[in-house]
C-alpha cells in the first residue's frame, strides 16, 4: 500500500504544483464496501499572500487531476477523488511539515505501540535524525517519522 501511495503522490504532485498550488499530501485508503478514496490536500505555496483554499481551487485541481488519473490509470477498481484544503487540523506528512510547525500542538497516531501506546498529543519540540521530538506531559518523546501512521495539528483558539 505504501508503494501505491508514493506513486500516487508523485503523480498528483506533477499535476498540482504546475497549477501553482502546494501539495500538502495525498492519502489513499479503502472505505469498506463503497470502494476506495484518494484524498488530496492542497494549499497555496508557503509565503503566498492569499486567503485559504476555495471551492473553486479544489474544483480546478479536481478537474485537471481527474483527467490525468483517467489516462494514467494508477488505481485498479472504483475510487472517489476528494480534493480539499488542509483545514485547521492540517495533516502533517513530511519531515518538512514537522519543522514548519515546530512549537504547535499535534496529535500523532503511531503505526505500532511505542512505550505501550499508539496515540500521542503534545507540542512539536524539534525534528532530529528522522525523529519527531514531542513534548508530552512535560517529557520529550522520540517518535520515528517512519513509525507515524498519521499526524494532525490540533487547532488552538
Amino acid at each position: 500500500m505504501r508503494h501505491l501511495e508514493d506513486e500516487l503522490t508523485g503523480l498528483v504532485r506533477s499535476v498540482v504544483e504546475p497549477m501553482g498550488y502546494e501539495l500538502v499530501g495525498a492519502e489513499y485508503f479503502q472505505r469498506g464496501k463503497r470502494g476506495a478514496v484518494l484524498r488530496v490536500y492542497i494549499d497555496h505555496p508557503s509565503g503566498a499572500r492569499r486567503q485559504g483554499i476555495t471551492l473553486d481551487d479544489c474544483g480546478r485541481v479536481s478537474h485537471q487531476l481527474s483527467g490525468v488519473l483517467d489516462v494514467e490509470d494508477p488505481i485498479a477498481g472504483h475510487y472517489d477523488l476528494e480534493v480539499s484544503s488542509p483545514g485547521l487540523d492540517r495533516p502533517l506528512f513530511t519531515a518538512a511539515h514537522f519543522e514548519r510547525f515546530r512549537g504547535r500542538k499535534v496529535r500523532i497516531k503511531a503505526a505500532v505501540k511505542l512505550d505501550g501506546r499508539r496515540n500521542f498529543e503534545g507540542r512539536i519540540a524539534s525534528l532530529e535524525r528522522a525523529l519527531v521530538l514531542l513534548r508530552v506531559d512535560g517529557e520529550i518523546r522520540e517518535i520515528p517519522l517512519a513509525m507515524i501512521e498519521s499526524a494532525r495539528l490540533v487547532p488552538e483558539f
